[in-house]
């Protein structure tokens, strides 16, 4: 008999299953979609099950996250999983846009809201607007960033903030610096 994680131990599964339900999507519905069983399903999110790198890879574009994401949940140094994220252990996320780096700063994906940390390289540009049903806060830590939220544009710079609350939104760094940010935002939707 498998004995659960504790769950500040619990990554993977408690992600899933955070995933899943920001994206209003039910066991029995993600189950289908994975052509799996929604036992199979329930065990991978309460860690008595370890999902195969297929079964991941076909999780990961069902809820349309990146792989990396669903991988490397053992960077925590022991006694500090679901309380410290050290820089070298920040999971990458985001779909590889270019010219955009993301990373985790939350150590899960179980609370209300996440953290990310964003580097956005000179020149780069948002390929298409975006719009998620999220609520959204932007910190700039250096560089400047041109934003359009709501058709609204503006330029933010080192120690400015913004907010997007389900609006569709751009950005671009036209300059030539990168742009870092760090963006809280809830629901989760990495």
């Amino acid at each position: 008999m498998t004995v659960p994680l504790p769950a500040f131990q619990r990554t993977l599964g408690a992600d899933l299953r955070a995933l899943r339900r920001a994206r209003g999507v039910t066991l029995a519905d993600l189950a289908q979609r994975l052509g799996r069983s929604v036992g199979w399903l329930s065990q991978v999110e309460r860690d008595l099950s370890e999902p195969s790198v297929a079964d991941l890879r076909s999780i990961a574009a069902v809820l349309d996250v990146s792989l990396s994401l669903l991988f490397d949940h053992s960077g925590a140094q022991e006694g500090e999983a679901g309380y410290i994220v050290r820089r070298s252990a920040r999971r990458p996320i985001g779909k590889g846009k270019p010219g955009l780096t993301e990373e985790l700063l939350s150590p899960d994906l179980t609370d209300d809201f996440e953290m990310v940390h964003s580097t956005f390289d000179p020149g780069a540009r948002a390929v298409e607007p975006q719009i998620r049903a999220t609520q959204e806060v932007g910190y700039i830590l250096s560089g400047r960033l041109d934003l359009t939220i709501a058709g609204r544009q503006f330029t933010v710079g080192t120690g400015d903030s913004f907010r997007i609350r389900g609006e569709p939104f751009e950005w671009q760094n036209p300059y030539n610096i990168p742009a870092v940010a760090i963006w809280v935002i809830a629901p989760p939707v990495y």
